[in-house]
């Protein structure tokens, strides 16, 4: 993909469905006992693999128009073995999360992906799951996919279970696996994680509660007794982090202002804005009716003159997905910006904290990876360069806003691995640019 440097950036967005909510309703769906209705379901390739995870065990998942469609739930411990491999293609959340949904169920399945996938950690699947007497097995080496999962009708409760990492996925598989569990089922996490598991879950009708060991951003439990989820309908908002790159293109840009409607705006999933805001953007809220029990509204972000900050601590799960475009933003901005405590970068479809660097660095900016992130010292006018995405979605995206920031053309390669998560963003981009 070439991009060309944009003059100005103005205009107004709707971004496809929230990821991360599609995947919990959609497996949260296929847990029901009968016909749950999603509206605005995300369009991203990795959806689609939670769809296809869904109908290999035997759950009807039946479109009905772009973004509508409906889940034909078997209930817990209905699932089928599947006829062969699940392929979860680019996605860890469809492993991750479906291994969690898979383990309360009397089958096998053996879940694989792409090369990116294989390349990611799963041994932390197979610990946190373990507690509750689930059989998953990680086939490749150093605790990497095929993840073989023998489920099991009912499995252990009354057990605690700490995951490794501060991870929303890890213990979405553990709530998910804990529905079949014989006896309340505890996740305590050393530092918040987004809670869509959670707010979904009470709204369809189960105990799932969150208790604070600490302040808000210290140390919680969420507590869960088992049950079956009711069937439910859900229109899911639109996705924080495919807005996220148009936000950030227009609070480093000089002419820009962009308004992204109707977005979730979950507290575990507005980092970026507390980013944006402490670096002196310009950022406006309107908060809409929730759905489920998840916030949503209205962003818009206009030009600002950036100053540097530092990232780190608790803030860091709530903005892990957009760190590298907190990267692009510490070049236009004055001073020098640290991240840190985001090791996570270096397991993602790629290592984030080096691609980052090596592709900033082509285009001329200052910047230090360093173990757990980047040291970034700006206003650095970019230059123009080619580029690599590295097959990293996150990455592309972040590389096209450093595109219409520099001084001339940029070439990104392997741009289309965007459609992982966003298959429009460079549609949706050129409008805004042109705009």
């Amino acid at each position: 993909m070439r991009c060309e440097p944009a003059e100005r950036v103005r205009g107004r967005v709707q971004v496809p469905g929230d990821k991360s909510i599609s995947h919990r309703a959609l497996l949260v769906g296929g847990l029901a006992p009968g016909r749950t209705f999603l509206a605005n379901l995300g369009d991203a390739a990795d959806v689609a693999a939670t769809v296809a995870l869904l109908r290999a065990v035997g759950v009807e998942v039946v479109v009905r128009g772009p973004g509508e469609v409906s889940v034909f739930g078997r209930g817990r411990g209905r699932w089928s073995s599947p006829a062969g491999v699940i392929d979860c293609a680019n996605s860890g959340s469809t492993m991750r999360m479906g291994a969690g949904a898979l383990a309360g169920h009397p089958l096998q399945a053996v879940l694989d992906g792409d090369q990116s996938l294989r390349r990611r950690p799963m041994a932390r699947v197979a610990a946190a799951l373990e507690p509750l007497g689930a059989a998953v097995a990680c086939q490749g080496e150093d605790g990497r996919p095929p993840l073989r999962v023998t489920g099991l009708s009912r499995l252990r409760g009354g057990v605690e279970v700490s995951p490794e990492v501060p991870s929303a996925q890890l213990k979405t598989a553990v709530l998910l696996a804990g529905l079949a569990a014989d006896g309340p089922v505890t996740v305590r996490e050393a530092a918040p994680t987004r809670d869509h598991t959670e707010r979904l879950l009470r709204s369809v009708g189960l105990d799932c509660a969150t208790v604070l060991d600490g302040g808000p951003d210290g140390p919680r439990r969420i507590r869960l007794v088992p049950g079956e989820p009711e069937p439910f309908g859900l229109r899911i908002p639109g996705d924080l982090s495919s807005a996220a790159a148009f936000l950030a293109l227009a609070a480093a840009h000089p002419r820009a202002r962009v308004r992204c409607e109707a977005v979730g705006l979950n507290p575990g999933r507005v980092g970026l804005l507390e980013v944006l805001r402490s670096m002196g953007a310009a950022v406006e809220v309107e908060a809409a009716a929730a759905a489920s029990g998840e916030p949503a509204g209205t962003v818009t972000v206009g030009s600002a003159g950036l100053r540097a900050v530092t990232v780190g601590g608790s803030l860091v799960p709530r903005a892990i997905d957009e760190l590298p475009l907190v990267a692009v933003l510490a070049t236009q901005a004055e001073g020098t910006t640290v991240v840190r405590d985001a090791t996570e970068l270096r397991v993602k479809e790629t290592d984030r904290i080096a691609a980052m660097t090596e592709g900033l660095r082509a285009m001329g900016a200052t910047v230090e990876g360093t173990e757990d992130g980047w040291v970034i010292t700006g206003p650095t006018r970019l230059r123009g360069a080619l580029v690599g995405s590295l097959g990293d979605h996150r990455i592309a995206m972040a590389l096209a806003v450093a595109a219409c920031l520099a001084d001339g053309p940029t070439t990104i390669e392997g741009a289309d691995c965007v459609a992982v998560s966003f298959p429009g963003f460079f549609q949706t981009l050129g409008a805004l640019v042109q705009g």
